[in-house]
């Protein structure tokens, strides 16, 4: 197997990196909460890709495993976002963000290897030490948080990341009767109305403040960091590593940094820019073609 799917999953890293500001813009504009802009990201994207599925005739899913497939990416995608989000109101954004993103190509490169019962790739391990101190350099630890709170949010964080890596392992796998398009629209619908599901039990359900500019940037997200990128993620998926694709997932918090300085004027210290650069060593590094072992 060789990393052929590289620029789609470069692709997908990069098109990441505009939920940030895209999430942020849109949850003020609405006047909504981080888990109702996570459900609206999620149920948005999926309406997207199951009307793109049905216009190209393949939006219906057939057969027990197809079912089974959109319901275990659905419930995954549910605690990806919806664990992330609690672990930003416990640790913060940067420190969530490091320990959710830097945790999943752990996760990967250690259930590659227990599958195939092996030692861990010698240069699957060099890209994800060197990914995940430049993502230290570049996001920063946790401050001022109380040791209790840290590491809940750290469990929380991590639960996450490890999520993210199985929609990332589970997905590599083609099942017979389902489309990439349909998978994933079809998973994101289920995943955003659970989502939904607890504050509309709870009776805690906001309502969103529809303007002209809170509709532009819902489908901003809809598009951009949703149903294009895991489009373009779920098609890289089929001919490269898990771990591959988990490395290549850190352009995310880098490409949200640099959108940061741009749009909101933030700055990146010099202990920052090494760290991207790091990141960005790491990306290439393990977007090399070379032969990966079964």
């Amino acid at each position: 197997m060789t990393t052929t799917g590289v620029p789609s999953l470069v692709t997908a890293g990069l098109l990441w990196g505009t939920g940030g500001v895209l999430g942020t813009a849109f949850g003020d504009a609405a006047d909504l909460p981080p888990t109702a802009v996570a459900a609206c990201r999620l149920g948005g994207g999926g309406l997207l890709l199951v009307a793109y599925a049905i216009a190209g005739g393949t939006g219906r899913p057939t057969g027990l495993p197809a079912l089974r497939r959109i319901v275990v990416i659905g419930l995954l995608a549910a605690v990806f976002q919806g664990a992330y989000f609690v672990a930003t109101s416990l640790l913060g954004v940067a420190a969530a963000t490091l320990v959710a993103i830097g945790s999943a190509p752990v996760v990967c490169v250690a259930v590659e290897s227990f599958g195939a019962r092996r030692r861990p790739d010698p240069i699957a391990v060099r890209t994800v030490a060197v990914g995940i101190v430049g993502l230290v350099f570049l996001v920063g630890a946790p401050t001022g948080v109380a040791a209790g709170t840290a590491l809940l949010g750290s469990m929380t964080a991590l639960l996450s990341g490890s999520s993210f890596a199985a929609i990332t392992l589970v997905g590599r796998r083609p099942v017979d009767g389902l489309s990439e398009s349909a998978m994933t629209g079809w998973s994101f619908l289920l995943g955003g109305a659970l989502l939904v599901a607890g504050p509309t039990v709870a009776g805690d359900l906001p309502a969103p403040t529809v303007t002209a500019s809170s509709i532009v940037l819902l489908v901003a997200l809809a598009v951009m960091p949703t149903a294009a990128a895991y489009t373009f993620w779920f098609r890289g998926l089929r001919t490269s590593p898990a771990s591959t694709a988990a490395v290549i997932g850190l352009l995310e918090p880098l490409t949200g940094t640099v959108l940061a300085m741009i749009v909101l004027g933030e700055r990146l210290t010099m202990l920052g820019l090494i760290g991207a650069a790091l990141l960005l060593v790491a990306v290439v590094d393990t977007s090399r073609p070379r032969a990966v072992r079964a």
